[in-house]
């Protein structure tokens, strides 16, 4: 883990790639952002500062409506939230909080079980939920939210929890470069304890308090004033207020001794002011909030966990493999066909889920539709491995790592080791894949059915034996025992439309052919000017 991490844990001359590829990714990326959460609102934006006002100005707005009582009514949303904190349950809590809205939820409650995670995707949540001016929020802790959670916990305007739940402990701690953790330095430990404090200001919690959470040497006592108004503060904060001779220390706080992160239970929370009240079930919070009704849960649905399921490295892995045999085996057949298919849809499933998963955007997908546009060009325009091939190649590989992890460049131990991976898997698919296409290259003319979606390579005089990839104009198989050649020169009709690729008739023999970049119509007489491995390039008769 980094400072950004809470404590607590074949030959490519012969292939076609098949335009569809693009357009199905750009199929699947659009309903995609649908269900991403929409952009975080800016840092200027208004929030309201306490639930009342929440409260009041959502009623105020409803009040407005013209519409009949019972479509004013309001509901009361759960969000269960559980787990480490990372990309992936960010965006799915942004997904929620997007669909309460749409519900016209006026609480939302976030059930939080977690052990915490990654820093910044932690204040990412807590930011949005204290900035959420639509809905009251409440963090409902029956079991633990340590961590990365009790940060996402303080963003909400108010907390309840178990008497046994545990609060607190947001030390942060890194992978150093003998990846061992270790906690943070001072440095970056006073820039989220900086954030944490502002962050409890805001929400009206002790900032003394909050920042024990991430200081370990941090001592906060209990002190009054002359007017006998009480509040926790530490040393520093004492020496720096107006009147620091008005204070009086009563006692320290316990939890927040030295060598220890401050953690406290729901009972102790509530005493020191950083939780509002106790609740150990639904119902029980039901009666703190005066709800009689039903609450709508929302949880991790079928999509949800299939995103999780996708974005593990073996499964990335295996979606590269089937997608490079795909697109191997298209390649060897002219023509859009199954081969294509597997690719655009393996590779659309790859974006599409760390799009949701929130490592991936349009920049990725954007990058990956222009390398193949590149790889394109250099196959049916500019022949021969130039630039274009080259480019297209280098790009479509950026796209893929950078889908894989949140950063463009890493720069912490942490991203090194997610980059890491994603090489490694990356590595691992194209071996894969490399024994896979061998395999088929010389055993797949031997598998019934498949044998005849793949042309044979030429023999010694560059003809191809037609006798294995022709077929009567009936569609069956040619069973002659005549072995008929197909040679550059010899002349057919195209019995489709050649975009480049189709088929054309030789001698009342269907054939798959290609052209040399231009297209040609429908019962256009055309002739054979070179036969290439497993190609046969045509031209129009003029």
């Amino acid at each position: 883990m980094s400072t950004n991490q809470f404590g607590t844990e074949s030959p490519i001359r012969q292939v076609r790639i098949p335009l569809l590829c693009l357009v199905v990714l750009l199929c699947l990326a659009i309903p995609a952002s649908e269900l991403r959460a929409q952009e975080d609102p800016p840092a200027n934006a208004p929030a309201v500062k306490n639930a009342d006002a929440k409260i009041q100005k959502n009623a105020d707005e409803k009040v407005e409506k013209d519409t009949p009582a019972q479509d004013r009514e309001q509901t009361k949303v759960i969000i269960e939230f559980e787990g480490p904190i990372g990309p992936m349950l960010e965006q799915y809590f942004f997904r929620k909080l997007e669909q309460a809205k749409r519900m016209g939820a006026d609480v939302v409650i976030i059930q939080i079980d977690s052990p915490g995670g990654l820093v910044e995707e932690s204040f990412h949540i807590a930011n949005r939920l204290h900035e959420t001016d639509w809905a009251r929020t409440v963090a409902f802790i029956p079991e633990q939210a340590i961590s990365g959670a009790a940060v996402v916990a303080l963003g909400c305007d108010e907390i309840l929890m178990a008497p046994t739940a545990r609060l607190g402990d947001v030390g942060v701690i890194f992978l150093d470069e003998n990846f061992q953790f270790r906690h943070a330095p001072e440095k970056i430990r006073s820039i989220w304890a900086g954030e944490l404090r502002e962050l409890a200001q805001k929400t009206g919690r002790s900032p003394a308090l909050v920042e024990a959470m991430v200081d370990m040497n941090l001592v906060v006592y209990r002190v009054k004033d002359k007017d006998g108004n009480e509040a926790f503060m530490t040393d520093e904060e004492i020496k720096s207020s107006k009147d620091p001779g008005k204070w009086e220390k009563l006692e320290p706080v316990f939890e927040s001794r030295k060598n220890t992160f401050l953690n406290v239970d729901g009972t102790r929370a509530v005493e020191l002011g950083l939780a509002n009240g106790l609740a150990s079930t639904r119902k029980e919070v039901a009666r703190r909030l005066d709800f009689k009704g039903n609450f709508v849960v929302l949880r991790f649905s079928f999509v949800d966990r299939l995103i999780y399921i996708l974005n593990y490295p073996v499964i990335t892995g295996l979606l590269f493999i089937i997608g490079l045999v795909g697109l191997y085996v298209e390649f060897s057949s002219p023509g859009i066909g199954i081969g294509g298919l597997l690719a655009a849809l393996c590779f659309g499933i790859f974006f599409w889920s760390h799009y949701l998963g929130g490592t991936a955007g349009w920049l990725e997908l954007v990058l990956f539709g222009v390398g193949v546009a590149c790889v394109i060009v250099e196959i049916f325009v500019l022949p021969g491995f130039g630039v274009a091939g080259l480019s297209g190649i280098l790009l479509i590989l950026a796209s893929l790592v950078m889908a894989c992890q949140t950063t463009f460049i890493p720069d912490t131990p942490e991203q090194w080791a997610t980059l890491s991976v994603t090489l490694q898997t990356l590595f691992v698919a194209g071996i894969v894949f490399l024994v896979i296409a061998f395999f088929l290259n010389s055993r797949l003319r031997m598998i019934p059915v498949l044998n005849r979606i793949m042309l044979p390579p030429p023999g010694p005089d560059g003809r191809i034996d037609s006798e294995r990839i022709v077929k009567d104009t009936d569609g069956q198989s040619d069973n002659s025992t005549t072995s008929s050649v197909i040679s550059v020169g010899d002349q057919g009709v195209a019995l489709s439309l050649l975009r480049p690729a189709g088929k054309a008739d030789f001698a009342g023999r269907r054939i798959d052919v290609v052209t040399d970049g231009d297209f040609i119509n429908k019962n256009e007489k055309v002739e054979v000017v070179e036969i290439s491995g497993n190609r046969i390039v045509v031209i129009p008769v003029k």
